[in-house]
């Protein structure tokens, strides 16, 4: 095979390109996705610390190692399906996995109230981790019947989510960009300083630059506010120094603990993020083939979700998801070659073998991270005013929105305290923000949009 039909390979599902090729191709998509596969990790052992007792800094490092192990797996799995009888466990599609943000304000909340109830803070991610293994029997479920199930979901029930979860994160976002809640001197100038200077670099790249540049923004944006934060003396490198060159992954080092109450609020977040996938398998068709996902690609795509995810719970990291920003990669290049994003998926799988690169992900001020993330996590909430606007807003849509943010969110933030007092039923219901606003939503679409829900296309 000549040199150009080798190179013409990229823009095929199938083959095997030159590694010279395939390699740099791979590389971009890790790039793309790096920060925020493990900025999930900072944001949740961050809430799940107190001053008395932090999260240790050792098994922080340890959950940074699985998440690039696990995300590498779990998108070959989505590249290369398993066949199990008629089930297809996979999409065949250049899906890229990584760790969702989206289940985080649901589990910061639960974090908190089992820190409340004076519990250690490992033994709290160990209830968390047992509702992120627990919570995916949902997606499978929702993988295997999707047909039938889907059309409780319409965009204005996903959009009202987006938009709870993004208003969730955006103060989070704050707080990491000046200093983060643990920080005795939260708010110093010196925490603007570096955050901002994160956050000029990836707005100036999105802005001016192209290509690859444009795709890593983010890393570029943290690695020099890393440099700025170093040379200020804000870094300690202790545990790097500590951290072991290598070491394999293992499974439940984090004992997964299960409670129902834990649970339930994992289930509505669980829905979301088979809607998520199920959107970026189309994006992805749309962008590189000119059609739409078939049911197939669909559903072995959403199963192979829900499997990644109970996988990553019980080697002790947070859910995973098909990532938005790889999609647009693909969209942009129209590179779609399962084979060059393998290398990248095998790129994430051999540098969760090395502690010391955790280790120097762990020691990064939160500030780095906040200007990293803080737009990203405006952009969550943009996405969902997007999706219900797509779906409009006329009479009857807007009061279902208004009844969802309402009910679901206003009376899903209440404190605890409060939500005492409540029948047990409702006590259930709105134990959590994201999950009540799903619940009020889907009830609010039956009850005042039926014809929708009878609509099974």
């Amino acid at each position: 095979m000549d040199n150009s039909k080798q190179y013409n390979l990229i823009y095929q599902l199938d083959g095997r390109p030159p590694l010279k090729v395939a390699v740099p191709l791979g590389l971009q998509h890790v790039m793309a996705m790096f920060v925020g596969n493990l900025a999930p990790i900072f944001i949740l052992t961050g809430a799940m610390s107190t001053q008395d007792a932090p999260f240790p800094p050792e098994l922080r490092i340890m959950m940074i190692q699985c998440a690039m192990f696990v995300s590498g797996l779990a998108t070959l799995l989505q590249l290369y399906p398993l066949k199990l009888g008629i089930i297809q466990v996979g999409a065949r599609l250049p899906i890229v996995m990584g760790t969702a943000f989206a289940f985080v304000p649901t589990m910061q909340g639960l974090g908190a109230k089992l820190l409340a109830e004076q519990i250690a803070p490992v033994e709290a991610m160990g209830y968390v981790l047992g509702g992120v293994i627990a919570g995916s029997l949902i997606e499978l479920i929702m993988g295997i019947f999707l047909k039938p199930l889907k059309r409780f979901f319409p965009p204005l029930v996903i959009g009202s989510v987006l938009i709870t979860i993004g208003i969730k994160l955006l103060t989070t976002g704050a707080t990491y960009f000046v200093g983060g809640a643990g920080a005795k001197d939260i708010g110093a100038g010196k925490y603007w300083l570096v955050g901002g200077i994160v956050l000029l670099v990836i707005v100036l790249l999105n802005r001016f630059a192209t290509g690859m540049l444009k795709a890593t923004a983010i890393l570029i944006g943290i690695i020099v506010g890393y440099i700025v934060a170093a040379l200020m003396g804000m870094v300690n490198f202790g545990t790097v120094s500590s951290a072991a060159w290598f070491s394999v992954p293992m499974p439940f080092m984090i004992k997964p603990l299960f409670r129902s109450d834990i649970v339930f609020p994992f289930f509505a977040v669980y829905v979301v993020a088979g809607l998520e996938t199920m959107g970026n398998a189309n994006g992805i068709t749309i962008s590189a083939f000119g059609r739409e996902a078939t049911a197939e690609e669909i559903s072995g795509g959403i199963i192979s979700d829900a499997v990644s995810c109970a996988f990553a719970g019980i080697f002790n990291v947070l859910p995973n998801t098909a990532f938005g920003q790889n999609v647009g990669i693909i969209a942009m290049t129209k590179v779609i070659n399962r084979f060059c994003i393998a290398i990248g998926a095998i790129v994430l799988i051999l540098a969760g073998l090395f502690p010391k690169i955790g280790a120097i992900f762990n020691a990064m001020p939160n500030c780095v991270m906040g200007g990293a993330v803080i737009t990203v996590f405006a952009m969550i909430f943009l996405n969902g005013v997007k999706m219900v606007l797509k779906e409009g807003l006329d009479d009857k849509n807007s009061l279902i929105l208004a009844i969802t943010l309402g009910l679901g969110f206003g009376v899903g933030s209440l404190s605890d305290s409060v939500k005492e007092n409540f029948p047990a039923v409702l006590r259930f219901i709105f134990a959590e923000p994201v999950a009540a606003v799903c619940i009020v939503s889907v009830l609010a679409c039956i009850f005042l949009r039926p014809e929708a829900s009878k609509t099974t296309k």
